[in-house]
C-alpha cells in the first residue's frame, strides 16, 4: 500500500513537472512488530523512520497516510502538499452487507474508532483485532477465520481490491479518522527549493478539511485514547466556500457518544476544528476517555 501510494504521488509529480523521482523503499517498526497498532499508540509508528530517512538526507521527501501523522508538528519538518483526498471513507470486505451478517459473526479491524463505532450499529457481532497489511486481512474472510473486515476504501482503491467491496460506510454510520483518505507528502522545513516544487500538487480544499479534522484530534487527544472520528468537507461554492466539520468521541463498547457538527470559513479551518473539541469536552467526551484509557 505504501509503495502504491509514494509511486501514485511520484508519477503525479512527474506529470506536473517532468521530473522523474525514484522511490526508496524504508521499512518502519510498525511494519515489523506484531503488536497491535492501539497498543502502540497508533499514530507514529509509521512515520519516524521515514523523518529520519528525511534528517539523514537519503530521501527528498516522504509520503504518509495522512491519518498516521501525529497531530503535534515537528518543526524540523513541513507539510509541502495535501494532494486531493481520495474516498474518506470505511468498507466492509466480504460475502455480505453488513445489516445481513448473522449475529455472533466475526469481523475484524485493527481499529478502536471502527470497533467502537460497529458496535454502536451491530452489538451483537464479535469485532476481533487484526493486523497485516490489506491482502492479509482480506484473506482472512477467504478463509473462513472472519465473517469479515473493514478497512478504508482509498486503500482497497489503491491496492486494486475495490471489487472485494461488500459495503461503503456513509459518515452517518461510520465517522472516517482524522485524515482518511489524504495522503501527505513532508519534507525537511529548510528546503524552501523542494517546498516550493512539491507544492504542485498541494489541494487547498482537502488541506482545509482535513486541518480542521486534526485540530479536533490534537484538541481531544490532551485526555484521549477513545476512539476518534472526524469528517470535513467544503460545501463547493466558489464564492464563500463554507467548510462543515463533523466529528465524534464513541465510547469503547458503542454505547456512548459525544457527536457535534460545526461550519465556518476554510481559512479558519484549524480554530472551527478546536472549537468543536472544546464543545465535545463540555458535553462530556473526556468522561468517555477517561474510561477508555483506564
Amino acid at each position: 500500500m505504501a509503495t502504491t501510494q509514494s509511486q501514485m504521488v511520484a508519477d503525479a509529480y512527474t506529470r506536473r513537472t517532468g521530473r522523474a523521482i525514484e522511490l526508496v523503499g524504508v521499512t518502519t517498526f510498525g511494519d515489523v512488530t506484531k503488536a497491535h497498532l492501539a497498543q502502540l499508540g497508533g499514530t507514529g509508528v509509521f512515520v519516524s523512520a521515514l523523518r529520519d530517512k528525511l534528517i539523514e538526507d537519503e530521501v527528498d521527501f516522504a509520503v504518509h497516510s495522512l491519518k498516521d501523522l501525529p497531530t503535534k508538528q515537528d518543526p524540523r519538518f513541513t507539510l509541502a502538499a495535501i494532494p486531493a483526498r481520495h474516498d474518506h471513507r470505511d468498507a466492509l470486505v466480504g460475502p455480505h452487507k453488513f445489516a445481513d451478517l448473522a449475529p455472533g459473526a466475526r469481523v475484524g479491524t485493527g481499529s478502536p474508532r471502527r470497533v467502537a463505532m460497529l458496535s454502536a450499529l451491530r452489538p451483537d457481532l464479535e469485532y476481533v483485532p487484526i493486523r497485516g497489511n490489506a491482502d492479509t486481512r482480506i484473506g482472512k474472510v477467504a478463509s473462513g477465520e472472519l465473517d469479515a473486515v473493514v478497512l478504508a476504501a482509498a486503500g482497497l482503491t489503491r491496492i486494486g481490491r475495490g471489487a472485494d467491496v461488500a459495503q461503503i460506510f456513509e459518515v452517518e454510520e461510520l465517522l472516517p479518522a482524522p485524515g482518511q483518505g489524504a495522503l501527505a507528502v513532508e519534507c525537511r522545513a529548510d528546503r524552501a527549493d523542494l517546498i516550493e516544487f512539491l507544492g504542485v500538487l498541494d489541494d487547498p480544499r482537502t488541506r482545509a478539511a482535513v486541518t480542521a479534522e486534526r485540530a479536533v484530534l490534537a484538541a481531544l487527544e490532551a485526555g484521549c485514547a477513545a476512539p476518534v472520528g472526524a469528517y470535513a468537507a467544503d460545501d463547493g461554492h466558489t464564492l464563500g466556500h463554507t467548510l462543515n466539520l463533523t466529528a465524534a468521541v464513541v465510547s469503547i463498547d458503542g454505547r456512548e457518544a459525544v457527536r457535534k457538527s460545526a461550519a465556518g470559513s476554510p481559512s479558519e479551518a484549524a480554530n472551527l476544528g478546536r472549537l468543536l473539541a472544546a464543545e465535545m469536552i463540555a458535553e462530556g467526551a473526556d468522561r468517555l476517555m477517561g474510561e477508555h484509557s483506564h
